[in-house]
């Protein structure tokens, strides 16, 4: 399995970026996708998921201000992220829920106060 993360950049607080993350080797349209981050020192977290079928989920910390989507057709899962915050700082993984050990090399999102 590969996953290869982008998207992410240094912004400003209020601001927004969008993730990509494309996968392969895997039947993407079958599988559910998330997307964790974790900030410094601390462990790493989930922040939303999308399922085959488009039923999603979200941290309550992001709940309204980021959005989970998937292009099926191009194997891909983003992660809209709007109104960031310096909470927000982390680097965010996508992450195929039925495959424990898989995971990229993430993408680093730093938002500045």
């Amino acid at each position: 399995v590969q996953l290869v993360e982008s998207g992410g950049g240094l912004v400003r607080a209020g601001g927004s970026l969008r993730l990509s993350c494309e996968v392969s080797g895997i039947i993407f349209s079958i599988n559910t996708m998330d997307w964790y981050r974790q900030a410094p020192g601390k462990q790493r977290e989930l922040v939303a998921g999308i399922t085959g079928r488009l039923k999603t989920n979200y941290a309550d910390s992001v709940q309204g201000r980021f959005t989970i989507s998937r292009d099926n057709a191009k194997n891909t899962v983003y992660l809209q992220m709007n109104s960031l915050n310096p909470e927000d700082t982390g680097v965010y993984f996508c992450h195929p829920r039925a495959l424990v050990d898989s995971w990229g090399q993430g993408t680093q999102v730093t938002v500045s106060s």
